[in-house]
């Protein structure tokens, strides 16, 4: 069965041969850099971020590339491969987020059991879902990136 992310590069050729834009305009309009624009043209999976800018661009919705096919993987091990398969983050720098994302999952788990429940149940990972944990994860990557002012 074939992955359907892998249509999002030949979709973004496309889209820019019809709208007879360059790389560096279409990086302009959507706000991502143009190495990164060729590199998913050429078949590469953006980050999360990178996806909802650039389907955002194309205006279509993200639910066109994920199938429906349910997966047995529970929601953290699947947030965990996506960030081990980010080639702009070091594998102990995923390590990391994944392990806060999985200690936040565990926490809301105790907290709310109906919650846990529809994550563990859910067959895909929804856009919903996948905003909220890209704004967390913005989120945490500016305050990573933050200057320390504690003197520490």
């Amino acid at each position: 069965m074939p992955d359907p992310i892998e249509d999002l590069g030949p979709l973004l050729a496309q889209r820019r041969t019809e709208l007879d834009l360059s790389l560096r305009e279409v990086s302009a309009q959507a706000g991502i850099p143009a190495a990164t624009l060729s590199r998913i043209e050429q078949g590469r999976t953006p980050d999360l971020a990178t996806f909802r800018r650039l389907i955002g661009w194309l205006g279509v919705p993200p639910n066109r590339f994920f199938s429906s096919a349910e997966r047995s993987v529970s929601t953290p091990e699947a947030i965990t491969e996506h960030l081990r398969l980010d080639a702009s983050l070091a594998p102990e720098d995923a390590d990391k987020i994944a392990d806060l994302v999985r200690t936040m999952y565990d926490s809301l788990r105790r907290e709310d059991r109906r919650l846990a429940v529809h994550l563990r149940a859910a067959k895909t990972f929804t856009p919903p879902a996948m905003r909220l944990l890209s704004d967390l994860l913005l989120e945490m990557q500016e305050s990573l990136e933050a200057p320390d002012t504690s003197g520490h």
